[in-house]
C-alpha cells in the first residue's frame, strides 16, 4: 500500500483522523487474520463503476448502528451494569465521550468520504496489485511468498494480503483507529464488492460500508453519482 503520509491528503479525511485520534484512548483493535503464504487467488483487474442501488445506504447504516448501540446500552442498563441516562448511558447526540453524537457520526464520515470512489481501474499482476481510486488514493499491494506485506510508517501500521479469494487492506493507526478494506469477486467475475470497516476505541461497534462495483468497458456513456449524508444520491449523465 501508498504510505498514508503521501495518500490521505485531503483537508477533510485530515480534519477527521484528527478528531478520532484525539478522542481514542484504548490499544489497536486486533488484526485480521490473513493467509500466511499470501498467494494469489483472484484477479481483480479492469474497470469498475459503483452500483448506488446495490451498495450500502450510509444513513440507514447510521440509523442501524444508532439503534444497535441504544439497544445494547439498555440491556447493560438492565442487568445493572449502567445508571445514568434514558438508556443507561447510551448515545447522547452532541455530548462527547465513548458512543457520543460527536464520536458516531465522525467515524461514520470518515467511513463515507473513504468509499466515495465511483470509478476504479485495477492493474494485477503474479506479484502487486494496484486498485486505482477515482477522487481518493490508490491501494497496492506486493505479494511476498511465505509473509504478508507489512510496513511501519510515522501514521501507524499497514498490512494487506490474501485472505482465501479475498484481497485485505489494513490500516492501524494510534490509539485504536484502524480502517479495512476487504476486495470480493462476484462468482460470475461482473461484481467486485469492497467492505470498508472504520473502528475506533470511542465507538462500540464497527462500521461497515459494502460498495458494489459492475465491470464496465471504458468508452462507454453513463452516470456519474455521488452520495451523501445531506443530499443523498445526485448523479449526472456524463461521456467517458
Amino acid at each position: 500500500m501508498n504510505s498514508p503520509a503521501n495518500t490521505i491528503l485531503t483537508a477533510t479525511s485530515v480534519l477527521l483522523l484528527g478528531v478520532l485520534l484525539g478522542a481514542c484512548s484504548s490499544p489497536a483493535p486486533k488484526r485480521a487474520v490473513l493467509q500466511g503464504n499470501n498467494s494469489q487467488s483472484v484477479n481483480f483487474s479492469g474497470s469498475w463503476e459503483l452500483d448506488y442501488g446495490q451498495s450500502d445506504n450510509t444513513q440507514q447504516k447510521l440509523d442501524s448502528m444508532v439503534g444497535e448501540l441504544n439497544r445494547e446500552a439498555k440491556r447493560r442498563a438492565q442487568q445493572g451494569n449502567m445508571a445514568q441516562g434514558p438508556y443507561g448511558g447510551g448515545v447522547v447526540i452532541g455530548n462527547a465521550g465513548a458512543n457520543s453524537g460527536e464520536s458516531i457520526l465522525g467515524l461514520v464520515r470518515m467511513a463515507d468520504l473513504i468509499t466515495q470512489s465511483p470509478l476504479l481501474e485495477i492493474t494485477q499482476d503474479t506479484h502487486k496489485v494496484r486498485v486505482q481510486r477515482e477522487e481518493d488514493f490508490d491501494l497496492t499491494c506486493e505479494f511476498y511468498p511465505g509473509e504478508l506485506r507489512k510496513v511501519e510508517t510515522p501514521f501507524g501500521t499497514e498490512i494487506c494480503g490474501w485472505n482465501g479469494h479475498q484481497l485485505v487492506f489494513k490500516l492501524l493507526l494510534p490509539d485504536g483507529l484502524a480502517i479495512q478494506h476487504v476486495m470480493t469477486m462476484g462468482a460470475a467475475g461482473q461484481k467486485l464488492n469492497i467492505a470498508t470497516t472504520v473502528v475506533t476505541s470511542q465507538v462500540s461497534f464497527p462500521f461497515v460500508l459494502n460498495r458494489v462495483y459492475n465491470r464496465f468497458e471504458p468508452g462507454e456513456s453513463g452516470y456519474k453519482c455521488e452520495v451523501t449524508l445531506t443530499r443523498g444520491t445526485v448523479c449526472t449523465t456524463e461521456t467517458r
